[in-house]
């Protein structure tokens, strides 16, 4: 479970002597010391401060304030929750309102005196400590935790129960789905509904970062581990200490980093590239993949050892196509959002509209919705979309006429929803459809639903 956080406070300040006399400076606080953007960022990402002191004057270019502006922009950009106070030259307040407008929370001028840039970090930190507690407590009192997942069909209400059910443990979670099915969102959702939603969810995408790079992004480097690293760097791991980490695509993680990440979950350290002191890291792990693991297993891409690690718990995902009902509130609920941001008045499907979007089978599940719903807004020239508008032929992708398909089609979607209503359950489901075990067995190998 995530531990009590002591009070971080970073402070950026090139000139030695002020470091020196800043770093004892503040009690009741944890001090880290950066004397330009590299440090600072990198000890953004490894120490987590509520409040940071940003001298504006930062190396290559001390007598100016482009470089402490930049480092501002960074520092908000990866952590917007974060309490910026700026420190600019004597009589510069125009630099002082750039760096306000720019986001920082507040600004005090040379010479730095220590009572009273103390009196600003407690009034800065005091404002983050609420700011974090309003979160906590607007989650606690949510009615609907899951309110931004959207979803009528008994297999998704079925998903949502059980990520309300595990969100407050730190159990390893794997999250199966075809690509679209919003496999991040459902790991968002057991995020911030945990313990830890008051630190950092880290995602990364394990498919989407070249092999070679992979391991340093994931456990860090020391200075001089390898041609370019020029400073000490903190890895994913390291850096979502205190929350969660989200593996995203992990079926593509290659075969000699799975070794390392297995030893991170039995031991609980990583050990960062060049290096050889471990660092213990307190993280929840969720995984991700659209992959059929097992079979990866069986092809030998994919180390079984590590399968049993990060699927303590597994959910799957059913793809759009068997959710029932969900793609017209989807659609609906999409329209509502992109109307009102594109500010053309309100929008609406017609009749064809919505039968084209219940026909359809959606291979891009629910992003492919979304973005077909964006363009439609877009180009739709009335205050109705057509199944046209959303580029849907009719067709091609309707519901077949022919009667056995029909049925077959009607027959498929009972199953489904009897499971869902069933929690999966064969002899509940079966007494919902009037039929018998053996028959509801026969149905689901029919249908490819085993």
């Amino acid at each position: 479970m995530a531990k009590a956080t002591p009070k971080h406070l970073l402070v950026v300040e090139d000139d030695k002597g002020l470091q020196s006399q800043l770093r004892w400076a503040f009690d009741g606080y944890e001090v880290a010391i950066a004397g330009d953007r590299a440090e600072a960022i990198a000890a953004l990402r490894r120490f987590q401060p509520g409040v940071v002191l940003l001298d504006l004057g930062l190396p290559p270019d001390p007598g100016g304030v482009t470089e402490g502006l930049a480092t501002l922009r960074e520092i908000l950009s990866l952590a917007p929750e974060t309490k910026v106070i700026v420190v600019t030259g004597d009589n510069d307040r125009a630099n002082a309102v750039k760096a306000i407008a720019g986001g920082a929370y507040d600004f005090h001028q040379k010479p730095a005196e220590a009572e009273l840039l103390s009196l600003l970090v407690d009034r800065a930190y005091h404002v983050f400590e609420l700011e974090m507690e309003n979160r906590r407590l607007q989650r606690a009192s949510e009615d609907m935790p899951l309110r931004d997942i959207i979803a009528i069909s008994p297999q998704m209400l079925k998903v949502c129960r059980t990520v309300e059910k595990i969100a407050p443990t730190d159990i390893t979670t794997l999250l199966l789905g075809a690509s679209g099915t919003g496999k991040e969102r459902f790991a968002r959702a057991l995020h911030e509904l945990s313990p830890r939603a008051n630190h950092k969810m880290v995602a990364i995408n394990c498919a989407a970062i070249p092999a070679n790079l992979l391991e340093s992004e994931l456990f860090g480097y020391e200075k001089g581990a390898f041609t370019g690293a020029s400073q000490q760097t903190a890895g994913k791991i390291e850096y979502a200490d205190k929350g969660t980490l989200f593996l995203d695509e992990i079926g593509d993680l290659p075969l000699e980093l799975q070794a390392k990440l297995l030893r991170f979950l039995q031991e609980r350290v990583v050990e960062r590239i060049g290096g050889r002191k471990e660092i213990p890291v307190d993280v929840r792990i969720i995984c991700a993949t659209h992959q059929n693991l097992e079979q990866q297993i069986a092809d030998g891409r994919f180390r079984e050892d590590l399968y049993y690690r990060v699927s303590e718990m597994t959910i799957k995902i059913p793809p759009l196509k068997d959710r029932t009902g969900d793609a017209q509130v989807l659609a609906k609920a999409f329209l509502a959002r992109f109307a009102a941001e594109l500010g053309g008045g309100t929008k609406a499907f017609d009749d064809g509209a919505l039968a084209a979007i219940e026909a359809y089978a959606w291979p891009g599940n629910v992003r492919e919705l979304e973005s077909r719903v964006k363009r439609a807004a877009i180009m739709a020239d009335g205050s109705q979309i057509s199944a046209d508008d959303l580029e849907l032929e009719a067709g091609t992708e309707e519901r077949p006429l022919n009667l056995r398909q029909v049925r077959d089609a009607a027959e498929r979607d009972a199953v489904l929803r009897a499971l869902g209503y069933a929690g999966e359950s064969i002899s509940e489901a079966a007494i919902l459809l009037g039929v018998t075990r053996p028959t509801l067995y026969t149905m689901l190998e029919k249908y490819g639903l085993k």
